[in-house]
């Protein structure tokens, strides 16, 4: 029998990132709203009391990727590791504040690519450090393979140059993680992951962008002219391997992608519990014993959006779970990264509608987590990438034979 309640060992960490999010996250959600590009100092004693977590072994409750767990020969039963607890402390702590989450330091999407795909020298090489991830260029968007920015070899060091637009933390951050083409000519099996960590000569901040949501979090423009990067820094392994393809750097995707979704899921928690609230102080009663046409009209509108929440919940645990089990999880990622994206600007637009007057004005938080929830659809790959994905994986379609 499935069992669908958090395992048991999570408890204690979902305890924590609870109170974090109530205590911490939702007391400065709105100041650091209004407060673009303001940097969240308050975040600096909490971001070292999670390091401590992920130091002692219990895991922390940011963004900060694991890698996927492999088989020690000890146990053939199901695990539930460091995946799934992180993305249950994602949901926690974004039901706080989404936006405050991604300003954490060190618990960055760079820092998920890292993990998944990190040997061990650059693992103790990077440990601390906080990695943005730089994938998006002004000419390329969802399609990642179109990538132009490019990484040549010269002697000891790769020469990289392109830009990158709308890198979460990308001014913050203590390095970020570029995506780039070794060979152009080869297609996508040349493009690779580099660590840049920032005072690179030829590293510059161009902007920051000011933006519908996260307005807590830095999202910047990076140029990269002739810089040099370690060839160590490199993750992964430079050979180009053109049966293998786009599949090595894209490894990274099944680590942050749940998380993504794990952040979705917490965001829209937050607006459905708000809206339940105001509902009950309007009278509205939500029977789950009753039919829902038999109810009133907004009670079966929460219904409706509570099934699509349970869903987005499930898909993205199970997305974990199977990383946590040694098994292949892109479908997962990515049917869980499609159905909580939709499904968190679905919910938070309509509770803003349940919610009338109140729903649409600054004396609650439904409508920032309205404009919060767009950007859950949109990065680590849209909507519509992701049911392409999906496509292609029940198919047994490759890219090139659907597109």
């Amino acid at each position: 029998m499935i069992n669908l309640e958090p395992p048991k060992k999570a408890a204690a960490l979902v305890n924590q990132a609870q109170q974090a999010a109530a205590e911490v996250f939702r007391p400065i959600s709105r100041k650091y709203d209004r407060a673009e590009h303001a940097y969240p100092s308050e975040l600096d004693m909490f971001a070292a009391l999670l390091d401590g977590l992920n130091t002692s072994g219990e895991g922390g409750a940011g963004a900060a990727g694991v890698r996927r767990g492999e088989d020690d020969g000890r146990s053939n039963g199901n695990r539930n590791g460091g995946n799934l607890s992180t993305v249950l402390g994602t949901i926690e702590m974004c039901w706080g504040d989404v936006a405050l989450l991604l300003s954490m330091p060190r618990q960055g999407l760079g820092n998920a690519a890292i993990a998944s795909v990190a040997n061990d020298e650059q693992l103790k090489k990077f440990a601390g450090v906080w990695a943005a991830m730089a994938i998006t260029e002004p000419g390329c968007g969802s399609d990642s393979a179109a990538i132009t920015a490019t990484a040549e070899l010269d002697g000891d060091h790769y020469v990289l140059n392109g830009e990158k637009i709308f890198v979460t933390a990308g001014q913050r951050a203590d390095a970020v993680v570029v995506w780039a083409s070794l060979d152009r000519s080869k297609g996508r099996a040349a493009i690779k992951s580099f660590v840049v960590e920032k005072g690179t000569p030829g590293f510059e901040v161009v902007r920051l962008e000011h933006k519908l949501g996260i307005r807590a979090s830095d999202t910047a423009v990076l140029r990269f002219e002739n810089c040099r990067v370690p060839k160590e820094n490199l993750l992964g392994t430079p050979e180009i391997d053109t049966k293998k393809g786009f599949a090595g750097v894209m490894q990274t995707f099944d680590n942050t992608r749940p998380l993504v979704a794990a952040m979705a899921v917490g965001v829209a928690r937050a607006a459905l519990e708000e809206t339940r609230r105001i509902l009950e102080e309007a009278g509205v009663t939500i029977d789950y014993d009753r039919p829902a046409n038999t109810q009133h009209a907004a009670a079966a509108a929460f219904l409706q959006l509570e099934a699509d929440y349970e869903a987005a919940y499930l898909l993205t645990l199970e997305s974990a779970w199977m990383a946590d089990n040694r098994k292949p999880n892109s479908l997962q990622a990515s049917m869980a990264k499609a159905k909580a994206g939709r499904s968190v600007v679905d919910i938070t637009l309509r509770c803003v509608e349940l919610a009338g007057t109140l729903g649409y004005t600054e004396e609650l938080l439904l409508e920032k987590w309205s404009r919060d929830s767009k950007i859950l659809d949109i990065f680590e790959g849209t909507q519509q990438i992701q049911q392409l994905i999906v496509a292609r994986r029940l198919l047994g379609k490759t890219s090139a034979e659907l597109k």
